[in-house]
């Protein structure tokens, strides 16, 4: 039997892993209290897929077939000379994922900025905590999703949900509200009564459900009340926080009138709420307050902004490194938290160090053994990037790792119009995802229970996966896939092939830097040391907690930041007169090529739905089951009537798992955060029939 973690989310429940066949149980840890959910338990089933690939695989005019690595890989670098021989090196382009090891991600960027030489390399985290981790950085200093242990959650007497449907995407985690619960202090904001907002019902708590797209002005309303109702930790401010005057000037025109009726949250609540969070504050006597942020508020063209203005009403109400207390944001992948600190992200270097900065440059340079100058520049974010693909001057080549893009990005159908129209595209997968399904080559590559390595879950602490099984003859992990391929592209430095190697080396290109991974090993890790970033040396006790005394920012004092809502990119009109907002489902993670693998889940919940309002559906003229097609100026997707009135009469909701017909991906909109890049996902504008009307 073998200690590791689950492969899906961030939350990194603990399991173990043995018998024959094989499957997996739930350990005891801090995270899951020893639970896990429908996911966790079928995890082994994944290692079992029937159309799993274990042989490289070359596109032909015919279909796939199967060829030898070296044949492959030999292929492969030669494309890539001849791309960028023409068009450059920055005719190839990098796309990575939140879910690979913490070592695949430090040599993915590596790779793409040493071997590849491109400087157009982003992951599919820019689609998850790219808002999240813009705000933070701004106005804390740091990104990091949880800056605090999630057990902290346990002795408070507020958590505030922005956008979070905790109860389906990370149930373990529920255990963790309990008794906020019985405190009567669990809010949650979505405009759906989703399984979290249930929680709140009987007393527990208060469930706002906002119009879609406003949980912005919600906030500055929240914010406008702390201040002019004298609710604020004046003390903390004084002493920690700069900008508080220029906020408070800008949150005066949010009265609580104004903000109902753009919310359609009653006043009375919004009242209720404020003062709710303020009592439960440790500057007025309380036990604490949390306040978390997830994809449904941040999801959006001004979502850095509103986990700003979240910050801001944490900061106002003293709760950011208070011992009883905290803002946070709810990291999604599996490692969503680590992926984005090596190299991964398209202005980043290892350790959270950013790219343009001479002095990362020349730290990350010398661990790699390299001038700093062949490190090239910044690159672009994600949806930038995947839109310029194959145009006049885009790149004309991809490589995929560890992501279904054609499924998981906004705008789907001109997503596969750009990958359809490049001279070259690889992906590394271990089953024929969408995205595979598009490649020119498909190189077979192991995973978690095959393969060792480090993930960084969503409070910053350091988890070790353990090898528990052989992965199948002809299959690569992705190590020493990007050794071979740097070997061939002569590309400077050293390429390691094992894990704990990589790893070392990821640990002195962090050094020193916000996410200094320097003095987490494995042999502390292997000894059961719960390790959380920064830890500088090997004496050091990690950090659980950030803030506690200073913030890291130039003067060791947070910054408040004015924000103003821009509101949806997208909106409603005659034409489109109906909100759609997607998410997940308990089944299903991310793209779904995962999870609709699994019998058991798939069985559970085979297609997509559409969850309708009964004014609604009686509008349209839906009864039952019926298929709906939802239609935006992007596209169009079909899905099967789910009559509920736990959504708002003015909005329907689909979950993102599902590809063909049933892919919601193919409606939303492209449009960006100019901060963060972080695409809406989260709301639109649409047309609502029923199917063959």
């Amino acid at each position: 039997m073998t200690d590791t973690h689950c492969p899906y989310c961030a939350l990194q429940c603990a399991q173990v892993l043995g018998g024959e066949p094989l499957a997996a149980e739930p350990r005891a840890f801090p995270t899951n209290v020893g639970g896990m959910c429908q996911k966790g338990w079928t995890s082994a089933e994944l290692l079992r897929a029937q159309d799993r690939i274990t042989t490289p695989l070359r596109r032909t005019p015919t279909g796939f077939e199967p060829i030898g690595w070296d044949e492959a890989l030999d292929d492969i670098a030669a494309r890539v000379r001849a791309v960028q021989a023409t068009d450059g090196p920055d005719g190839v382009a990098v796309f990575g994922g939140g879910g690979l090891t913490n070592e695949k991600a430090y040599q993915l960027g590596k790779f793409a900025r040493l071997a590849l030489r491109t400087r157009l390399i982003d992951y599919n985290g820019r689609f998850c905590m790219s808002s999240a981790a813009a705000a933070a950085n701004r106005t804390l200093g740091v990104d990091r999703g949880l800056p605090f242990p999630l057990t902290d959650l346990n002795d408070a007497d507020a958590v505030m949900l922005f956008g979070s449907n905790l109860a389906d995407t990370m149930p373990p985690a529920v255990q963790h509200l309990g008794p906020v619960r019985e405190r009567g202090g669990l809010v949650v904001v979505d405009p759906r009564r989703s399984a979290t907002a249930r929680l709140t019902e009987d007393g527990a708590g208060e469930h706002v459900q906002l119009v879609p797209g406003t949980d912005q002005v919600l906030v500055l309303g929240l914010l406008h009340i702390v201040f002019a109702e004298s609710l604020a930790d004046h003390d903390y401010l004084a002493a920690r926080v700069d900008g508080v005057d220029g906020v408070r000037r800008s949150v005066a025109e949010w009265w609580p009138e104004r903000v109902a009726a753009t919310t359609g949250v009653p006043e009375t609540q919004l009242r209720r709420i404020a003062h709710a969070l303020a009592d439960a504050s440790p500057h007025r006597g309380g036990k604490g307050a949390f306040l978390l942020t997830g994809r449904g508020s941040e999801q959006h063209v001004d979502g850095a902004d509103t986990v700003t203005a979240v910050i801001n009403l944490a900061l106002a109400l003293g709760l950011v490194g208070a011992d009883r207390g905290g803002y946070g944001a709810i990291t999604g992948q599996g490692n969503g938290q680590g992926g984005r600190e090596h190299g991964q992200k398209s202005d980043q270097l290892p350790g959270y160090r950013m790219i343009a900065d001479p002095a990362a440059r020349e730290h990350v340079a010398a661990v790699w053994g390299v001038d700093p100058a062949v490190i090239p520049g910044p690159g672009v974010p994600a949806v930038e990037l995947l839109m310029s693909l194959g145009t006049p001057g885009g790149p004309r080549a991809l490589f995929v790792h560890g992501s279904n893009v054609l499924v998981s990005a906004p705008d789907a159908g001109v997503v596969r119009r750009r990958i359809e129209s490049l001279d070259l595209v690889v992906v590394c997968d271990f089953v024929p995802s969408e995205t595979a399904m598009l490649a020119d080559y498909i190189l077979p590559v192991t995973q978690w229970a095959e393969e060792e390595g480090t993930m960084t879950g969503l409070e910053g602490r350091v988890l070790r996966r353990r090898k528990a099984v052989e992965a199948p003859d002809g299959v690569r992990s992705e190590l020493e896939i990007f050794a071979a391929l740097a070997d061939r592209l002569d590309a400077p430095g050293t390429w390691a092939t094992e894990p704990r190697e990589v790893y070392d080396e990821l640990r002195r290109a962090s050094s020193g830097g916000r996410a200094d991974y320097a003095g987490i090993s494995y042999e502390r890790l292997d000894a059961g040391e719960a390790l959380y970033w920064p830890c500088p040396t090997e004496d050091h006790p990690g950090t659980p907690r950030l803030f506690a005394d200073t913030f890291p920012t130039p003067d060791g004092r947070a910054r408040m930041i004015p924000v103003r809502p821009v509101g949806p990119a997208d909106a409603i009109r005659a034409e489109a007169p109906v909100w759609l907002v997607t998410g997940r489902v308990l089944q299903h993670y991310q793209s779904g090529a995962q999870t609709r693998r699994v019998a058991k889940l798939n069985d559970s919940m085979p297609r997509a739905y559409v969850e309708i309002h009964p004014v609604l559906a009686d509008r349209i003229g839906i009864e039952g089951i019926d298929d709906i097609t939802i239609t935006s100026k992007r596209g169009s997707m079909v899905a099967q009537a789910r009559i509920s009135p736990d959504i708002r009469p003015d909005t329907v909701f689909v979950p993102f798992h599902f590809a063909d017909e049933g892919m919601v991906n193919a409606v939303t909109n492209a449009a960006t955060d100019p901060v963060s890049g972080m695409p809406e996902f989260k709301v639109c504008a649409v047309q609502v029939a029923r199917s063959g009307a």
